[in-house]
């Protein structure tokens, strides 16, 4: 389902991750949401966010070098996927992403671009922006 848009500035990590507590209280399992934007910019700290507003108190890190995270809630899992590694289509079909795909749970990708070519065409992409040091430009669905 497309998430209403939006687009707000952060002035720090504490921020970001409120606005993604906030957003937590839009998503619903089958949502795909792709997040987009350099390194540093706060996605993972976004996705932090998401699942502090989701009553989730286990530690929650990037997925940068293990490639997926999963975050088990009590009726679905969060899934975390980071594609700045690895590129290649055709490893992310021998991982399982299709799997991942089904609609019982909800996935955030980021660096979603880098498998454009296999994901469905109802994703909500989120846009992260580095204005200065600690000031972010958050923009979804814009």
């Amino acid at each position: 389902m497309l998430i209403e848009s939006f687009k707000v500035t952060t002035c720090s990590n504490i921020e970001t991750e409120e606005l993604g507590c906030k957003f937590s209280q839009k998503i619903s399992k089958g949502d795909i949401i792709g997040l987009n934007g350099n390194l540093g910019s706060g996605k993972t700290t976004f996705v932090k966010g998401i699942l502090k507003g989701l009553n989730y108190n286990d530690e929650v890190t990037s997925p940068t070098y293990t490639l997926i995270n999963e975050y088990c809630l009590e009726d679905y899992r969060i899934i975390h996927i980071d594609c700045y590694r690895e590129k290649n289509i055709n490893r992310w079909l021998n991982i399982g992403l299709i799997d991942y795909l089904s609609g019982r749970d909800i996935l955030f990708i980021e660096w979603a671009e880098n498998i454009q070519s296999i994901l469905p065409n109802e994703i909500n992409n989120m846009y992260f922006n580095i204005l200065d040091f600690n000031k972010r430009l958050i923009k979804c669905n814009e």
